[in-house]
Formats: C-alpha cells, sequence, structure tokens
C-alpha cells in the first residue's frame, strides 16, 4: 500500500475525483477536517460511513489517510447512527468484506508514458510532465495521482492529437525530395535521435521503405499533373537540358511550358531519362518521342528549346522533326520547331570574351589578393588613390569564376584604377602584377561588349512574365551593336567585336523569325517594330527579311485558322439536326441571301484586322497575356496562336534564376551520389521537386488511418 500525495482532506466517491477546495454535491461530499453529517452518514477525521446496505461502487476508498485499492465492493453491514459512529480511526459497528480471490493489477495508463517519475527527499514521489517539466505529487498505484496527470495532459492539447504514421512518412519523403537530402538520412542515428523526442511513436523506416514513399509521391504528383495537360487549351512547348555523370552515362531532363485558360505561363519539369549517349541527336530524339507518348502530348507539340552548342543546332532540327511520328502535325514545315536558349548564348558569347583577355584577368585577380592579402596593402592603395584624385566608389573584389557576371563588375571596378596598380607597383618591390597599357586597353574593349550582355540579361531577369516576346528587343538590339562594332576603327575592339559577332549572328539567322513572330504579337509593336529594327540591321535589304516573317506569320495564321474551320464542320455535322430549318420557315430566303453576301464580299482576317489597328501606348506595366484574356472573343482564332507563340521558351532557364552562372545553361554535372541511384528514382526526386513547389490540382482526401492518444 502507497501513500497518496494529494491533501489529506480530499475524499472520493463513486469512482470521481476531487481536489484543492472543490465541492461535489449530490451523493459525494468532500470533508475539510471538520465532522458533517448528512442524513445518515457521518464523517469524522477524514473516515466516511455510510448508511446500512449502501455499496460503494469503484476501486478506491480513502481510511485513515490511506488509499485502499479494490476491485471488488465494499459491503457495508450495519448501519451507523445515534450512538454507532466512528471514532478516531476505526469504524464501530462497521464490517468490511473484501474478495479473498487474488486481485488482477490495473494495467497502467499510458498517461505516465509522458511523465517521469522522479523520487524526491523524505521519500516522497514526484511526476514531471515531459513536455512543461511542471512536477504533480505521485504515489505509486494512485488512481488520484493519475486522474490528476491525466487532466494535466489534456490540458496540453497532446492527448486528443493525432498521429498517422503514413501521413508522417509521406511528409518526410517530401521533405527529402525538396530539400535534396539524401535518403539514407532516415538511417543516421542522429536524425532518428531527433524524431523519436518528437513523436515517440513514429517507427523508424529504412532506406527502401522511404524510396518507397519518394515513388508514391512522384506518382501522386504526376496524375495531378497530368490532370493539369488535359485542360490545356492550347499547345504546349518543350524544354530539353543536357546532364553528364562521373560515368559515361547522362541524363536528359525535359520540361513544358504552356499558357492555361486564365492565360498564365506555367513550365513544370516532366522527365528526367538516363541515356547512353545524351549528346547524341538520336539519343535526344527518342527522349523526347517517348516523353510525348507518356504525356499524352503527340498532338500538342509546338516547340522544342535547345540549350545546346549551336553547332549541333541544324543536325538536331532535322533529326528530331524526320523522327517524331506526329511530323505531319508541326507548324508551318517546322520553320518554328527549333529554338535556340538565348541564355545559352549569352553565356557562350561571354565566355569567348572572357577568354579572349584570359591572361590580363589572371594578372587583375593576382592584383586584387595582393592587396586584399593585407591590411596595410590596402591602405597603401586607398592612400594613393586619394593622392591621385580617383573619382571611383567601386570596391574592389574577386571574381566568381563560373559566374561571368562576376568577373564582368572585378573588371569594370579594376579599370578605374588602373593608375592606381601601376603607382603601387613603382612603390612596393613586392607587387609585380600590374597590367600594361596595351592590356587595360583588352580590358576596356572586353567591358564595353560585356555590358551589352550584362544589361540584356537583367532586363529578362527582370521581366515578370517571360514570354517569348520580350527577347525580340534584346536580341536585334545586340546584333545590331555588333554588326556596327566589327568596323571599329580600334584594331583591339574590332578584334573583340569580330569574337561576339561570329557567335551571336549564328543565333540570330537560326531564331529571327520565331523570335520576330512573337514581338509580333505584342499590340504594342506588331509589324511596325520588326520593320524597324530590319532596317538598322539589314539596311537596304531589310523589305526582304520582312517579307519573309510577313509570309511566315500569315501561313501559321492560315493553318490555325483552317483547324478551326475543321472543328466547327464537324461540330456542325454532329448537331445537323439541330440548326436544320424547320418546314416553313419564312426567313430562310434571307439565311440563303446572307450566305450569298458573305461569299460575294470577303471578311478581312483577325490577323488583318488586327495588324492594321492602331499600336497599344508601350506603358511600363503592360500586361501583354491580360490584353488578350480581354480580346479572345475579339479576335478567337487569332488568340489561339498568340497564346502558343507567346508561350514558347526563348530560354531554358526558369524564371527566378540566374542566368549568367556556367551551370545555368549548357550541360549540367549530376553529383556521384544521385549517380548512383536507380534512374527511376533519380526521375522521381527530380520532377516531384519541381512538383511540390506549386499547389496540387485536387484536394487531398484526409487519411483514415489514425492512432488517437488514448484518454
Amino acid at each position: 500500500m502507497c501513500e497518496p500525495s494529494g491533501s489529506d482532506d480530499a475524499m472520493v466517491h463513486a469512482s470521481e475525483m476531487v481536489d484543492g477546495d472543490e465541492m461535489i454535491h449530490g451523493n459525494e461530499m468532500v470533508v475539510h477536517d471538520s465532522v458533517m453529517i448528512d442524513g445518515n452518514e457521518m464523517v469524522q477525521e477524514n473516515v466516511m460511513v455510510l448508511g446500512s446496505g449502501e455499496m460503494v461502487q469503484g476501486s478506491e476508498m480513502v481510511h485513515n489517510n490511506e488509499i485502499i485499492q479494490v476491485n471488488d465492493m465494499i459491503q457495508v453491514n450495519e448501519m451507523v447512527n445515534g450512538d454507532k459512529m466512528a471514532h478516531g480511526h476505526e469504524l464501530v459497528g462497521v464490517e468490511l468484506t473484501t474478495p479473498t480471490a487474488s486481485r488482477r493489477r490495473r494495467k497502467k495508463s499510458v498517461v505516465w508514458e509522458h511523465f517521469t517519475i522522479e523520487e524526491m527527499p523524505g521519500g516522497v514521489s514526484r511526476a514531471s510532465c515531459n513536455l512543461c517539466k511542471q512536477t504533480f505529487a505521485y504515489s505509486c498505484g494512485s488512481k488520484i495521482s493519475e486522474r490528476v496527470a491525466k487532466r494535466h495532459y489534456r490540458s496540453t492539447g497532446y492527448a486528443n492529437a493525432m498521429f498517422d504514421q503514413d501521413c508522417t512518412c509521406s511528409n518526410l519523403a517530401k521533405m527529402i525530395i525538396l530539400h535534396d537530402y539524401p535518403l539514407h538520412i532516415v538511417e543516421q542515428r542522429g536524425f532518428t535521435a531527433f524524431i523519436g523526442s518528437l513523436q515517440p511513436r513514429f517507427r523508424v523506416i529504412d532506406v527502401d521503405t522511404i524510396e518507397g514513399q519518394v515513388h508514391s509521391v512522384y506518382q501522386k504528383e504526376r496524375e495531378n499533373l497530368m490532370h493539369v495537360f488535359s485542360t490545356v487549351p492550347g499547345r504546349i512547348s518543350l524544354t530539353v537540358r543536357l546532364w553528364a555523370t562521373s560515368q559515361t552515362l547522362g541524363y536528359i531532363s525535359l520540361a513544358a511550358q504552356f499558357i492555361d485558360t486564365e492565360w498564365r505561363v506555367h513550365r513544370r519539369m516532366v522527365n528526367f531519362m538516363m541515356v547512353s549517349s545524351p549528346h547524341s541527336e538520336n539519343s535526344l530524339s527518342e527522349a523526347i518521342s517517348t516523353s510525348l507518348s507518356d504525356w499524352n502530348m503527340k498532338d500538342k507539340l509546338f516547340t522544342i528549346t535547345l540549350d545546346n552548342d549551336p553547332s549541333s543546332h541544324d543536325i538536331y532540327s532535322a533529326n528530331m522533326i524526320n523522327y517524331l511520328s506526329n511530323k505531319d502535325n508541326i507548324m508551318i514545315k517546322g520553320q518554328l520547331f527549333v529554338v535556340r536558349c538565348y541564355a545559352h548564348i549569352l553565356n557562350t558569347v561571354a565566355q569567348d570574351v572572357i577568354a579572349s583577355v584570359h591572361s590580363v584577368i589572371y594578372n587583375i585577380r593576382e592584383s586584387i589578393k595582393f592587396i586584399k592579402a593585407s591590411s596595410v596593402h590596402e591602405d597603401k592603395f586607398a592612400e594613393i588613390a586619394l593622392q591621385l584624385e580617383i573619382p571611383s566608389a567601386k570596391t574592389l573584389c574577386l571574381d566568381v569564376t563560373t559566374q561571368w557576371n562576376t568577373t564582368y563588375l572585378m573588371l569594370l571596378a579594376a579599370l578605374d584604377y588602373q593608375q592606381v596598380f601601376a603607382s603601387l607597383e613603382t612603390c612596393d618591390g613586392d607587387y609585380n602584377e600590374a597590367p600594361s597599357t596595351e592590356d587595360w586597353k583588352k580590358v576596356e574593349a572586353a567591358c564595353s561588349y560585356l555590358s551589352l550582355l550584362y544589361d540584356s540579361a537583367h532586363n529578362i531577369m527582370a521581366a515578370p512574365n517571360p514570354t517569348s516576346n520580350i527577347f525580340f528587343h534584346e536580341a536585334w538590339k545586340l546584333q545590331s551593336e555588333l554588326s556596327n562594332a566589327i568596323a571599329h576603327e580600334d584594331p583591339i575592339f574590332r578584334s573583340t567585336a569580330k569574337i561576339m559577332h561570329e557567335r551571336f549572328d549564328k543565333y540570330w539567322k537560326d531564331c529571327n523569325l520565331v523570335l520576330a513572330i512573337a514581338v509580333v504579337m505584342d499590340p504594342r509593336f506588331k509589324m511596325k517594330l520588326v520593320e524597324f529594327s530590319y532596317s538598322k540591321i539589314h539596311s537596304v535589304e531589310a523589305s526582304k527579311y520582312v517579307k519573309v516573317v510577313d509570309d511566315a506569320i500569315h501561313e501559321l495564321y492560315s493553318e490555325y485558322a483552317t483547324q478551326g474551320e475543321a472543328n466547327r464542320d464537324a461540330h456542325v455535322t454532329d448537331n445537323s439536326a439541330a440548326v436544320t430549318p424547320p418546314n416553313g420557315d419564312e426567313l430562310l430566303d434571307f439565311d440563303i441571301y446572307l450566305s450569298e453576301i458573305a461569299t460575294s464580299q470577303p471578311s478581312i482576317s483577325e490577323l488583318e484586322q488586327y495588324l492594321e489597328e492602331a499600336l497599344m501606348p508601350r506603358i511600363q506595366d503592360f500586361e501583354i497575356l491580360e490584353w488578350w484574356k480581354l480580346n479572345t472573343i475579339k479576335f478567337p482564332t487569332l488568340s489561339k496562336m498568340a497564346r502558343d507563340v507567346l508561350a514558347i521558351p526563348m530560354s531554358v532557364v526558369s524564371s527566378g534564376s540566374s542566368i549568367f552562372s556556367a551551370t545555368a545553361t549548357g550541360s549540367q554535372m549530376l553529383d556521384d551520389y544521385r549517380s548512383s541511384l536507380r534512374p527511376e528514382t533519380v526521375e522521381a526526386l527530380f520532377c516531384a521537386k519541381d512538383w511540390l513547389q506549386y499547389p496540387p490540382a485536387t484536394t487531398e482526401a484526409p487519411s483514415t488511418a489514425l492512432v488517437k492518444m488514448e484518454n
């Protein structure tokens, strides 16, 4: 028998608990060191005596400051009244009958799993809550202690908390996917200890199980995306990127870009496939064909944007058009089918410029290292700059070799201090890395042309919705500047410009048509900007190039109009009974008359109407997609064409990403860990990470596998 730790003045009747100053009414009574008589009941010195024949139902009875554990009923055989009363610590005239059979110990409540029993001085025990560390008096086996513990546990909210093992595993898989954690994190000792401290009920899983969870997340998100694709109103364009590994194998990633019914641009990764030779045109064509089949997009493909080297562009273009089974569905004979990445050409040209002055860049890097290595050197450099009255406020800093914009900014700042570098070399015998006058001339030429690429890249990244129409502005300005620069009077400037123009001119010839058609879909410019820009680039031959664009855009519109008429004819055929005029229709001749007028007086097309209307004002916050959304009824066919054209991804780099990094375009490297995983797991990790960034298309049904904490 154990001592209770609660108040000695508390008394429980009929399995109820009373603590503090709480009073229980009805057939329950609390006595505080006094004698109280209620009917035939009398309590004295913490002893309760009941009238004859009453039963105390429950498992506890307070007697002489002790808790008596009783699993059966206590029979009071005699009635206490008048001369029969309880004296001291014993009952007079009361016979207590207890069962002789062995008593079964009550099962320990789960609530004690959340308390720690601590032995205090004097042999007293207290229960400490594992959550809030609050302590309570504890008596072994006491239901009073247990009820106090339960009351506190309920007050924390954890008593009614639900735990779902399956849901937790799914969320763990999503965490691993989103943050690129290794799958074996689930078996790491620190992680399992951390999870155990949060939820002891969680059953630790192994690598194979979490890999299965990753695939489950992938499959569910794939179904959601498949539903999204089924609702896309227009065509879908693809971006293709190449990934290399430390092995001979490689991967191809494909993403789909489209505009939805609300005229919002979306880009979603659709595949991340392993191929034996990622740079082979056959591998690329096969991967694209497989992806189109898997996603039921063969009849919806519009364009493909590649980040590959320009030299292989023609091979890829011809091979893929011939390889795809739905080549007859390719618009205007494939003239827009293959697009080259604009971000890739910017990076490639920038790297060419940097390579042309790599020796000077080395000297500048070493110079900055020398200055930054010592505060004495920094002070001396600042002193010389002050003496020479250098007005520049730029700060010297080292570049990140994989990000060409940082190299450009490093060179730009160094240019302002070229005199300081020369003076420092004359007064400090330890410094001998100052560039020569000829070297600074090369740096000046390089910065002059790198600034064009730098500004163009920033303009693209600043666009909140990088629709295809914004790229024509950047491309034609670069082409015009470089075309003029190759005739520069300074041989150093002319040489640098020639390096850039050779590379960019190839891009312009391959992509100027798709760029031009895209800008025609901008109601602020239409064909007018094409005519203006071509006059700057092609001079007297401008009209020839303008006609190429005009013919292509009319041919493209004609194909959309033909498809629309075919759809309408099919609709009319299916509903011919509904549109047949009833017999005796008095206006039947009028309908025939209207039909004759329509054939004798051909109406102007939507495209011609659009091109002839006045240009929209060139306001800064003009929303082109919103404009087309509002004008869909006015231009039902042309708006379908505009939707597909504006959704063409002119860059493989997604919105919000930096296009300056060498890893942003071109072949990327897959790390050794992911290269060691199964190809289907790699695809699940990459694709699901992209898909989880967006809200689900369907509402997830609540799980039924719930485990509720015991009360």
